[in-house]
């Protein structure tokens, strides 16, 4: 069936409050940004806003599964061609940096979003764990007794990406973290990683 073209603006104000919304939340903060805020970005009144979201919690939900949906994907789009660690790695680090402002906000302020959203996070760290954990089960073959178990190692790395992050305004306060200090990371991390992984 044809789509009206009231149903079509419908879904096109709806698609311009998400990218709108995705922007604030990016610049401004999940937590801190009100449905006022964001109907005054996308040139909306405030009642259209609730036309298309009942309310804020389910604006946040939406417009953070929509986003960790596109981070998650082009991660995996990154990494599914890769076949060393390092390759997988930095290909997380690519798929993070096309989205940081707003992921480093999903990192800040995962605890405090609805539970649709902190979800959204897991799904975020599973498309490159999965790769993570291909790449390294070479290791399972030749690891030796005290070696790192390969989710612990993966949980550093994210802990690592995570903690430069959050903390943006020391390590990177005029511009991007991932930019300026994804080599470095990736780099020392590697060193933590067995030569067997890196074979």
């Amino acid at each position: 069936m044809k789509k009206t073209s009231r149903q079509m603006q419908k879904e096109h104000t709806k698609e311009l409050l998400l990218k709108t919304a995705y922007e604030v939340f990016s610049e401004r903060g999940i937590m801190n940004t009100r449905m006022s805020d964001i109907a005054q970005a996308g040139g909306v009144s405030h009642g259209t806003m609730f036309v298309h979201f009942q309310t804020q919690e389910a604006l946040i939900e939406e417009v953070v599964d929509t986003y960790a949906q596109k981070i998650a994907l082009r991660t995996h789009e990154l990494a599914q061609s890769c076949e060393s660690v390092e390759a997988i790695l930095r290909a997380h680090l690519s798929g993070i940096m096309e989205f940081e402002p707003f992921y480093r906000r999903l990192v800040i302020e995962s605890p405090l979003l609805p539970t649709g959203a902190r979800d959204c996070m897991v799904m975020i760290q599973s498309a490159v764990s999965l790769h993570f954990s291909s790449a390294m089960q070479r290791r399972e073959k030749t690891a030796e007794e005290g070696d790192v178990p390969v989710s612990i190692l993966f949980n550093m790395w994210i802990g690592l990406i995570h903690y430069y992050l959050v903390n943006n305004d020391l390590f990177a306060p005029d511009g991007h973290v991932i930019e300026r200090w994804g080599e470095t990371l990736l780099q020392n991390f590697l060193k933590l990683l067995p030569k067997a992984a890196l074979s």
